[in-house]
């Protein structure tokens, strides 16, 4: 049978409403309205008999232009519709000649055969004989498989109308079966009636009956297979359970709003979608109610044609009015306000709206006009009109797809072609794009539209890319420009050529955690793409060396949970240059390179002459060097502009923003300032210190880094500037006790809440992909604690250190006499209780075999000496992070306030999921997540990647307001020089180890070191978790006796020896009473 594809068309009777009174069979070879009958009496025998006679009946059929006689139709029909037990054989044996003629003479009779589905599916519920009932369902599964494609809108209207609940179960489930057959034959035209059949077979899926729920959950999964949308199809299942299991729906939602759509949306998904979505508008969460708003408000944008969506405006418009009024959560009404008014802009474009529907009498004129007639009967030709209905319908322009459509119904090929180009006019002329003049193979040229399930980034946009251009993408964070080169490498894109056409390689330095204990050139050649084009490790291994790894230890061989972000990037490039590409998709490609190795990027990239690049990148000089072509991305569209990044901002005076370290847009990045500390009364006294520190990698021989000594305040603004690989995040996993050094000491002050934002920080987020930014900071800081606080040696026991802590220490106990004696205790644990006497802190301890009732608060002197120093660190950071915790309350509200003063809309920041978020967005996050306690020192590592230059603007401004001290390691010299005045230089001497060199404007560190500290937030009261305000009295100060003068003098001492900071002020010398 002619295969086509799929779409509506008119709706026709199936057969005479009129009862024929059957007497007998007309004689044979009877003459009727000029047609030959060819029924004869045995097929109404039913059995064995029956089944021989209606295949001689089909025989004959085929042969016959226009299908059997109006007389023979009239007799099926009669017979078909009795119902009484004498005429069952009868009823059996006309089932048996309508299936042999539907599947041996096809289209000779279609027609006339389409028109007895009606009485077909009603046969399949036949109370007298089992026979009837399977001829019945083997007539329509033959019908099924055998028709046009294109005919499904001559049976639809008798099948939807057998699936009445008031039909018998036996009746809806032959309906149902046969459109699942239907979906399977005839997906185009199937996908395009969804809107009138999923309606119908949802609200059968929980059927009493059991064998119609299966027969319509199976119909269900069936037909949605139908939806050709590549990004739908993977969410059809999730789609089709949450229909059946309201319990799925908010899940459902989630993931749908996190979905990133590249194709136009049609009816056919929104058939499926729009139910979902009144289902979340019934579930009492707020948030899943505003994300199907907004899920509404974005989709509806991407319907080309408003028609397609105007039958779900009369259920969804209801169900968004009433949630912009009653839902509680004032931004959430906002959001469905602004999806009502989405839906009400639709519904005023459908007033002036042309239709694009195939109109039945139109198209029957058309039909005559063509000269499509006799030897074709009216009542074929009436099926003709319903089959090019269905063709304009689906929208088939090929003019062969026609021909091959109407052929076997008699439309001959100079009809088919005069129909085509009729119904091309009127239907599917399109005005074409102008075409850019150029020399250069052009390798791509399509249209498409891109969105997330929650925001819309373009929305039908033209993209063109030409042989050996290099071309810069521009965009803010969160216009999309990682999402689009990432969906043309996943072949999302409509119109890009596929891979099998073009190669086109994403470069991103995408270590895959389960892959990173590998070596280098097995990482690579891991890599399934590069399985699959036939890589050799000879190749690979000498495009490592060419990029540099040959310079490294183990060459090749080195482990890549050992390189660093500069390397990682050189990892990816490598391997992008394995796969021989003729496209380059590249997201920020000199993120944590030196200046030398971004040199050596640009060299490379200009040498590629028949490989065409797409660079987003946040350094302009690098696009201004290299790219001859910009691509902006502005008000949804893509705007292409010959010229490099120079010439582009000429023309285009707003693009200024590219060139300067501030935010063209007025946004303002705010750092919360940090809390109080006792006793630190002047922004020079330090934090942090090392002091003659030297660090060994295990599986090293030599030292990344020796002798280094540094120190951080309060007024520190300093830079750790070094080429790539050179030791400068080890020293600041020296600085944080990540690691302990092997020489020398690194102090902290107990109470110092330092935040460290790594070079590879995402790891964090990664475990918590399906939270939004708001519920994982609301879990990271649930306690108070910081539950995703570096696993750092300083705080980790040694087995030996362990052993010690084990065992019995002294303590001197007196009795009401004063007499004192001495007993061995063995303390089991800090409980992390702190309290200071005079100069000294002392720690609540609680001991094996005793209760709570015999803790003791012990000095801290003593607990060092018996080996407890990295319990004392534990409970200083746990006090320290809990005394920021008491500013500010974690509720919902204000962590968003939060995210939004480092950035992240709330749009993001509470409703979207972290996995859905781009790059800038989740170094947001990050960055946010540091920041929430008032940290006292804040160490970014690479803090400039993947932000743009509004983010980066942002950031500077955050930086220059922050009261307290920043150290950050970048390759950004523009960003680090109007920041810090200080610079500590990592870089390797004649030995080959690192030192680090410290530099700065002597005048500007002097004046700041003596300043005093003003903006510190000192509490005067918290809140608790129930919202409850308590007033903090502050403790009242005095004077110190000549004898507490002496001890507290011994005290400093003792720190002085032990390498720990101390402070001349005179406030030192005042204790509490």
């Amino acid at each position: 049978p002619t295969q086509a594809r799929h779409t509506p068309a008119a709706s026709f009777a199936f057969a005479t409403d009129t009862r024929t009174t059957y007497k007998g069979l007309p004689p044979p070879n009877s003459n009727q309205n000029s047609s030959m009958s060819v029924i004869s009496s045995e097929v109404f025998q039913g059995g064995d008999a029956g089944r021989t006679a209606a295949s001689q009946i089909a025989a004959q059929v085929k042969s016959s232009a226009n299908g059997m006689s109006p007389a023979d139709v009239a007799a099926l029909t009669a017979i078909l519709r009795e119902s009484s037990k004498g005429t069952a054989a009868a009823r059996e044996g006309a089932c048996m000649a309508v299936g042999a003629v539907a599947s041996q003479a096809r289209t000779a009779a279609e027609h006339q055969t389409t028109a007895l589905v009606a009485d077909l599916v009603t046969c399949c519920a036949d109370k007298h004989s089992k026979g009837v009932q399977d001829a019945a369902v083997a007539a329509l599964a033959a019908l099924g498989t055998s028709m046009s494609a294109h005919g499904i809108r001559a049976v639809l209207p008798a099948l939807l109308a057998a699936m009445d609940p008031k039909e018998k179960w036996q009746t809806m489930v032959g309906a149902l079966d046969m459109v699942s057959t239907l979906a399977g034959c005839s997906p185009l035209s199937m996908s395009e009636a969804l809107n009138d059949i999923i309606p119908v077979v949802t609200q059968m899926v929980n059927d009493s009956k059991p064998e119609v729920s299966v027969a319509a959950r199976d119909c269900l999964s069936k037909i949605c297979q139908s939806i050709d949308n590549r990004d739908v199809e993977p969410f059809i299942p999730s789609l089709v359970a949450a229909t059946i299991d309201h319990e799925k729906v908010i899940e459902c939602v989630q993931r749908l709003a996190s979905t990133t759509f590249v194709q136009t949306v049609t009816a056919a998904p929104l058939a499926l979608i729009a139910p979902l979505l009144l289902l979340g508008f019934r579930v009492r969460s707020t948030a899943t109610k505003r994300l199907c708003a907004v899920i509404i408000n974005n989709m509806s944008k991407l319907v080309d044609d408003p028609e397609d969506a105007a039958p779900f405006l009369p259920n969804l418009m209801p169900a968004l009015e009433k949630a912009k009024e009653e839902v509680s959560d004032p931004e959430a009404r906002v959001v469905c306000g602004k999806a009502f008014e989405q839906l009400q802009s639709i519904e005023e474009k459908l007033k002036t709206h042309v239709s694009h529907k195939a109109t039945t009498r139109i198209v029957d004129e058309q039909v005559a006009v063509a000269g499509v007639g006799a030897p074709v009967s009216a009542e074929k030709r009436t099926y003709v009109t319903t089959l090019v209905s269905s063709l304009v319908d689906c929208k088939v322009e090929d003019k062969q797809d026609w021909i091959d459509e109407l052929g076997p119904y008699g439309v001959s090929e100079r009809a088919a072609k005069a129909l085509h180009a009729a119904m091309s006019r009127m239907y599917f002329t399109d005005a074409p794009d102008e075409e850019e003049e150029d020399d250069a193979e052009q390798l791509c040229d399509c249209k498409f539209t891109l969105a997330y399930g929650s925001k819309v980034l373009l929305h039908n946009t033209r993209l063109r890319l030409k042989r050996g251009h290099k071309y810069g993408l521009l965009g803010g964070n969160d216009s999309g420009k990682t999402t689009l080169m990432r969906s043309i490498a996943n072949e999302q894109v409509d119109g890009f050529p596929p891979a099998s056409e073009l190669r086109t390689v994403f470069v991103e330095a995408d270590i895959i955690g389960e892959q990173s204990h590998l070596p280098c050139i097995e990482y690579i050649l891991a890599d399934p793409r590069i399985q699959k084009a036939g890589i050799t490790e000879e190749l690979v291994e000498r495009m490592l060396i060419s990029v540099g790894f040959g310079e490294m230890q183990n060459g090749s061989h080195t482990l890549v949970t050992f390189l660093s972000g500069g390397w990682r990037m050189k990892l990816a490039l490598a391997r992008a240059m394995c796969l021989d590409a003729d496209i380059l998709l590249m997201d920020e490609p000199t993120n944590h390179l030196d200046v030398m190795n971004v040199k050596w990027v640009e060299e490379y990239l200009l040498s590629l002459k028949n490989v065409t690049c797409v660079i987003v990148s946040h350094d302009t000089g690098l696009l201004d060097r290299i790219c001859g072509n910009i691509i902006s991305i502005d008000s949804l569209k893509l705007r292409q502009f010959r010229g490099n990044l120079t010439q582009f901002v000429a023309k285009n005076p707003k693009a200024k923003s590219y060139f300067e370290l501030k935010s063209s847009t007025g946004f303002v990045m705010r750092f919360p300032q940090p809390g109080f500390i006792e006793g630190v009364k002047s922004k020079g006294k330090p934090l942090m210190k090392m002091a003659h520190c030297t660090y060994t990698y295990p599986a090293n021989s030599e030292p990344t880094v020796k002798d280094v000594s540094v120190q951080v305040s309060l007024a520190s603004r300093v830079a750790c500037v070094g080429p790539n690989g050179v030791g400068k995040s080890t020293m600041i996993k020296l600085l944080t006790g990540e690691v302990i050094p092997q020489e020398g000491t690194v102090w902290k002050h107990p109470n110092a809440r330092v935040a460290y934002v790594a070079q590879h920080a995402f790891h964090h987020i990664e475990q918590h992909l399906d939270k939004t930014p708001n519920e994982y900071l609301r879990w990271r800081f649930q306690h108070g604690d910081d539950k995703e606080a570096l696993a750092k040696d300083t705080m980790t026991l040694t087995e030996a250190e362990a052993a010690k802590c084990k065992e019995p220490c002294v303590f001197e106990l007196k009795d009401d006499k004063g007499n004192v004696s001495k007993v061995k205790w063995r303390i089991e644990k800090l409980t992390g209780g702190r309290k200071q006497i005079k100069k000294e802190y002392e720690y609540e301890v609680q001991f094996v075999g005793m209760d709570y009732n015999s803790n003791r608060y012990v000095s801290a002197t003593k607990l060092t000496k018996w080996g407890f120093e990295k319990h004392l660190k534990i409970v200083d950071e746990k006090v320290a992070q809990r005394a920021g915790a008491f500013s500010t309350p974690l509720t919902t509200v204000n962590v968003e306030k939060h995210l939004e003063d480092v950035g992240l809309d709330k749009e993001f920041g509470t409703h979207t999921r972290m996995g859905a978020l781009s790059g800038g967005q989740k170094v947001k996050v990050v960055i946010a997540a540091a920041m929430w306690n008032q940290p006292h020192v804040v160490i970014l590592d690479e803090p400039t990647n993947y932000l743009d230059r509004d983010s980066l603007g942002a950031l500077a401004g955050a930086i220059q307001s922050y009261e307290g001290g920043v150290v950050m390691i970048t390759h950004n010299n523009e960003f680090c020089s109007a920041l810090c005045p200080e610079t500590w230089l990592m870089q390797k001497h004649d030995d080959g180890i690192a030192r680090c060199n410290c530099k700065g404007d002597a005048d500007w560190m002097t004046k700041k070191s003596k300043e005093a500290v003003t903006a510190a937030v000192q509490l005067d009261e918290v809140t608790d978790a129930l919202g409850n305000v308590v007033e903090i009295v502050k403790p009242k100060k005095t004077n110190l006796s000549h004898k507490d003068k002496k001890k507290a003098e011994k005290i400093r001492k003792a720190k002085i020896a032990r390498g720990e900071s101390v402070s001349s002020d005179d406030d030192d010398w005042v204790v509490p009473e």
